[in-house]
């Protein structure tokens, strides 16, 4: 009886240990042990100063995971994109440069010398104004380096009045920029 209620105390300290683990920041198992994983956030304005919503991101072996959660944003098609530097002075934002892009390849998904970096899909913000998606960003890291969205100038999320065609250079035909975030880590 004894090493059936050891067995389940065992159990419990297991389970309990483990679900203490998952609270702590996100980590990575490096050569030099565990180390954690790279996170930055931005907080996205309009040009009244207006709280539009949150950028999440997180390092992965593959890129950099943007978690997007808005929750006041002008509904309708818009496009997204990193821009090169993390300023974002209102009314029009023009402060954040053009598009992030350390390779100097074109813009658009559609564009055979294509995309930017800093190229994400366009996003569908719905009547309600709410929005929460995510997107692989791939060609960034927010790790050291010329792809990193933390460099010197920083950068910055933008989200502008039209959808992106996905083909024309240098910005995809997308129009003012709306709201604007600097990504910060």
């Amino acid at each position: 009886m004894n090493k059936v209620f050891g067995g389940i105390a065992l159990g419990a300290l297991v389970v309990a240990g483990l679900a203490a683990q998952s609270r702590q920041a996100p980590s990575t198992r490096g050569t030099t042990g565990t180390l954690p994983v790279p996170t930055a956030t931005a907080m996205l304005t309009d040009a009244n100063g207006g709280s539009v919503g949150t950028a999440r991101l997180q390092q992965t072996p593959h890129g950099v995971l943007m978690k997007l959660d808005l929750q006041d944003a002008t509904p309708g098609v818009h496009a997204l994109h990193i821009h090169e530097a993390g300023r974002c002075e209102p009314p029009s934002f023009q402060s954040a440069g053009n598009h992030f892009e350390p390779s100097q390849r074109q813009h658009g998904f559609l564009n055979l010398d294509g995309p930017h970096a800093g190229d994400i899909p366009n996003i569908d913000v719905p009547p309600t104004r709410r929005l929460t998606v995510e997107h692989l960003l791939s060609g960034v890291t927010l790790d050291d380096g010329p792809r990193s969205l933390l460099h010197a100038d920083g950068s910055a999320i933008i989200i502008h009045a039209d959808e992106d065609d996905y083909a024309s250079d240098p910005s995809g035909n997308a129009g003012d920029r709306i709201a604007c975030g600097r990504i910060e880590g």
